[in-house]
């Protein structure tokens, strides 16, 4: 008994070395099998594709009239035309540049995608290590209300035992059962999650310890680190490069677009006549407000990444005050939890008569509840460090 307390107690710290890569082999094989990622992934190749076509040339015109004269004698005539129209050149300059900055943009998109995916399914293996510990918990519980169980039973024959004392031990064994079936039905449906977020390929997983923590940096390193890494500010940031290029294609599209092509005109009596042909194209209209909707859109991402960058320091300082008070919490239950052995204790009480049924029922709850509390703890603050480093993943 006092091995199994001393073990769950130090479930968060004691790793072995299969537990240790345990949670991160999930992630690598989640992020292989994954069919949103695939799907997000094909995507971003679409996207990228697309921001593209923009810069390409207009197709190039060929034309060719044949005329007949109304009048006997006249002949035919015949006239050839092959042209091709084009931006002026550094049109093509600025939309190369807003195609890459859209492609990182794109990529970031595709980042911060990939980190929601692995993030939920760290979150559940987590809660899986909770289930699992508690599994062994109620394991334990049931197993100590059976011998309670039988042991009544047996003073009850003798005459050592009432009834309603009988009855309450069964009563625990009855609940120590149901809360232990709730548990792997909570479990049960843990995997199943995991198991969709693997692309429907099954993933046992049986770990009860988390991985260990590294030493909680200042807030103002991991703010620093997470502003600078975050794929959603990234994303942002991109975007806010790319409306800037937008802004420089729309002023150049304020530039003259020309046509160059050849023609040809044929008469009867093999009279020929061909040369160049030169056009200019001056937009008037087709740039109007252009350049306007570009500076209102730039000014957008400007905002947005302002306030996206005031959110997200927000939630770092929820999510680091809150790692704070769960991590004294969870030092506290450690402390105490660490020092008793309650359990063996009551067992030996009850047994030899020292405390009566209501008193061991009394204490052997706040022993359990206790046992779930700091569980819950450190389940809480394994999560809280997930997200205050995901983007780490």
């Amino acid at each position: 008994m006092k091995r199994f307390i001393v073990i769950t107690l130090l479930a968060s710290a004691a790793l072995s070395a299969f537990g240790q890569n345990s949670i991160d082999e999930v992630l690598r094989s989640v992020e292989a099998n994954n069919k949103e990622l695939q799907a997000n992934n094909q995507l971003t190749v679409s996207k990228k594709l697309e921001a593209r076509l923009d810069n390409n040339l207009p197709d190039p015109s060929v034309s060719y009239v044949h005329q007949y004269g109304n009048r006997e004698g006249m002949g035919i005539q015949g006239e050839l035309v092959a042209s091709q129209s084009f931006d002026f050149p550094s049109v093509y300059v600025q939309k190369n540049k807003l195609s890459q900055s859209k492609a990182v943009s794109y990529d970031h998109q595709g980042a911060e995608f990939r980190q929601q995916i692995l993030l939920q399914a760290k979150e559940i293996c987590l809660d899986l290590v909770l289930l699992n510990q508690q599994k062994a918990l109620l394991d334990q519980r049931r197993q100590n209300a059976e011998q309670l169980s039988e042991l009544y039973a047996m003073r009850l024959q003798s005459g050592d035992a009432n009834i309603l004392e009988t009855n309450k031990i069964d009563l625990e064994l009855l609940n120590a059962k149901n809360e232990a079936r709730m548990n792997e039905s909570a479990r049960l449906a843990k995997l199943q999650e995991l198991t969709t977020l693997n692309g429907g390929i099954a993933i046992e997983f049986t770990d009860t310890t988390y991985a260990p923590v590294a030493e909680i940096l200042s807030f103002e390193e991991i703010c620093s680190d997470a502003v600078t890494s975050s794929p959603q500010l990234l994303t942002l940031k991109s975007e806010q490069v790319a409306a800037r290029r937008q802004l420089s294609v729309n002023k150049q599209k304020g530039l003259p677009g020309f046509e160059l092509g050849y023609r040809l005109n044929t008469a009867a009596g093999g009279e020929r006549f061909n040369g160049f042909l030169v056009g200019i194209s001056i937009p008037l209209f087709s740039n109007r407000n252009n350049v306007r909707q570009a500076k209102a859109q730039s000014l957008y991402t400007d905002l947005q990444l302002e306030s996206t960058t005031t959110a997200v320091e927000s939630e770092l300082h929820r999510l680091y005050s809150q790692s704070v008070a769960l991590k004294a919490s969870m030092d506290e239950y450690s402390t105490v939890l660490g020092s008793q052995n309650s359990l063996a204790l009551l067992n030996k009480a009850i047994q030899t008569g020292q405390i009566s049924m209501i008193e061991y029922f009394v204490d052997v709850t706040t022993f359990y509840q206790s046992m779930q509390n700091y569980m819950q703890l450190q389940n809480e603050y394994q999560k809280v460090m997930a997200q205050l480093y995901k983007y780490r993943l």
